[in-house]
């Protein structure tokens, strides 16, 4: 694991590891060695950024590498790339370095761009244009799943600004970074539904000890 002081300027949002180690501590913080990454990908930014600012453990879950190999897996180990419409040429040359839901998430490290291979739907999406946005939105739900409160204003009236939180998060990343929420299918807008109905709330959280009480 980096040092603390490691820290990093992202290209859409600028997220620091201080900053997420002061929410989560270090010890939440998952990183990736840059060994994990093939040489066409290690010196990117995206790279950079999961070696030294890393990803909140909890809703996203960052790969790890394999035992033998010391390596990230890449798409082409992963999921059948011929049976994958409108595929990037040379994407089976991308390392996966987690995933979401059902999607392994794969850097182009060409473009620095995030991209959801699905293996149940075939299917290939643009999830984030770039590593910074991946970390940003980790960061939003965790944290909101971790301090969210049900008050005394009711059970009805907690849902309901649970959900407006939701959306505050699905409608300030958009602004920055349209692809993550970009229709009602993204991995990530999956997730942000689950978390409005409370699906998603675990341990012994403010919001998880109403809800399972």
């Amino acid at each position: 694991m980096p040092p603390p002081s490691s820290e990093l300027s992202a290209l859409l949002f600028d997220i620091t590891r201080s900053e997420l180690a002061g929410v989560f501590g270090e010890d939440r913080l998952a990183t990736l060695p840059a060994t994990a990454f093939p040489a066409s990908a290690a010196d990117s930014e995206g790279a950079r950024l999961l070696q030294t600012v890393g990803v909140p453990t909890g809703t996203f879950h960052l790969g790890e590498p394999g035992e033998n190999s010391g390596r990230l897996p890449l798409v082409q180990d992963v999921v059948h790339i011929e049976d994958f419409d409108d595929v990037t040429d040379g994407a089976g040359e991308w390392p996966v370095f987690g995933w979401l839901l059902n999607a392994h998430l794969a850097l182009d490290p060409g473009s620095g761009k995030v991209h959801a291979f699905d293996p149940d739907e075939e299917t290939v999406t643009g999830l984030h244009a770039d590593v910074s946005s991946l970390i940003h939105v980790a960061l939003r739900f965790q944290r909101l799943l971790e301090e969210f409160t049900f008050g005394g204003d009711g059970e009805e009236a907690g849902f309901e600004r649970l959900e407006r939180e939701v959306e505050r998060i699905r409608q300030e990343t958009s602004r920055i970074d349209a692809l993550p929420f970009q229709d009602d299918e993204t991995a990530w807008s999956i997730v942000g539904q689950e978390i409005a109905m409370g699906q998603r709330f675990k341990g012994d959280g403010p919001a998880a000890r109403f809800l399972y009480s």
